[in-house]
């Protein structure tokens, strides 16, 4: 079985209609964007074909989420991760984000403490002042410090952590570096959880994108049974399948107390689940697997090319990504940024029209986040763009 990788789809001007992209539209007709975790790849074919047949009924009126819906997520988690699931753990919601918010609201009460570690997927530092919370965070020891690697500083997390302390934000495979997070490291932040008595929300949306031959997803709950009641699992086939638009999550939580809390906050404060996406949901982990495979030859080829380029930008450094399709590139040695007072961000976007996310947002200013998933084509396009201001 073949899939197109290569072939460019238009989405800044789709012929038939006018769909307006955050990613392709944000900065204008000139840039090329490789900024937000958005991939540039039609979704696999029996995603499509679902998706017709469902629009071709013509009716999109409330739905349920469907039995067969859930035992597709158990069937993958059990094929995949080792880990058996009971249906009845699941709550299907409009997208991990909102979940993120949900969580703090309905498992801890105000004042209490929200903690993340940085760098990190911006809406994590957001969550405690949005909901109310007190915000705490930990960073994480950067390559210089380790030798090659990002790190869990276990020592500086447990020195974040106050009496008021209650949830920790966390993320595995981490956004924005890569790290698929090693034995070691899982094994001080479980010590952790349980000597401070924490609630873990582990959002886990990059774990069907392990680069590395061979590597295989161990959930949290899943790696450390004792603490499976204090962790909410957050799932979803957005990034992997490229369905981020269709807003369909699931938390997975065996704890029938913190289930039944985390379900009566979100009556009123959130939709029910798209009914577009639920079956966008079941069709890509029944049949979607093929495709994610050929995905990953796709972005391991990327990454590659990736490593080769930034090893000729002076000043420029990566540890490369062991997950995802989301490089964390540092500039702040980069000679040609030294001159200017811009973010590097800003800078590369007006000086070689590439758009970047900002590792500002993330935490860490000097740092940008650059997603590969896209067209070797536009790839390569974007990366000539770069030489031009960081190769000099």
């Amino acid at each position: 079985m073949s899939f197109d990788f290569a072939t460019p789809v238009e989405r800044r001007h789709p012929s038939g209609g006018d769909w307006p992209s955050q990613k392709w539209h944000h900065y204008g007709e000139d840039v090329l964007p490789l900024w937000v975790a958005d991939m540039d790849f039609r979704s696999p074919s029996a995603v499509i074909e679902a998706l017709h047949e469902r629009v071709e009924h013509g009716v999109y009126g409330y739905g349920l989420v469907p039995d067969s819906l859930r035992q597709a997520l158990c069937d993958w988690s059990a094929e995949h991760y080792g880990w058996t699931i009971d249906p009845g753990w699941q709550l299907w919601l409009p997208g991990v984000v909102p979940a993120l918010h949900m969580a703090s609201l309905a498992l801890t009460e105000p004042g209490e403490g929200v903690l993340t570690v940085t760098p990190i997927y911006p809406p994590f530092l957001q969550v405690a002042e949005r909901t109310g919370r007190l915000p705490q965070q930990a960073a994480m020891r950067p390559p210089e410090q380790t030798g090659g690697d990002w790190r869990l500083d276990l020592e500086a997390l447990e020195a974040a952590i106050t009496p008021e302390t209650r949830l920790l934000l966390w993320c595995q495979p981490h956004n924005p570096t890569g790290r698929v997070w090693r034995a070691q490291e899982l094994d001080g932040l479980a010590a952790l959880v349980e000597r401070h008595d924490l609630i873990v929300v582990s959002d886990e949306l990059h774990c069907d994108l392990l680069l590395d031959e061979g590597a295989r997803h161990i959930p949290l709950a899943a790696a450390y049974p004792a603490l499976a009641e204090r962790i909410l699992t957050l799932w979803a086939p957005s990034k992997t399948f490229n369905l981020a638009g269709l807003t369909t999550a699931c938390a997975v939580i065996p704890n029938p107390e913190m289930r039944r809390r985390y379900a009566a906050l979100a009556k009123g404060l959130q939709p029910d689940a798209n009914v577009l996406g639920l079956v966008a949901a079941e069709a890509a982990y029944r049949h979607g697997d093929p495709w994610r495979q050929a995905l990953l030859e796709t972005l391991r080829g990327h990454r590659r090319r990736l490593v080769e380029r930034v090893a000729t930008w002076p000043g420029v450094s990566m540890a490369p990504p062991a997950s995802t399709y989301l490089a964390w590139l540092d500039l702040r040695e980069a000679p040609a940024l030294e001159e200017t007072d811009k973010s590097p961000q800003r800078a590369l976007l007006e000086w070689s029209g590439v758009a970047l996310s900002d590792g500002a947002a993330f935490g860490w200013p000097g740092f940008v986040r650059l997603n590969f998933g896209t067209t070797a084509a536009q790839l390569e396009e974007a990366l000539c763009r770069l030489d031009g201001v960081l190769g000099r």
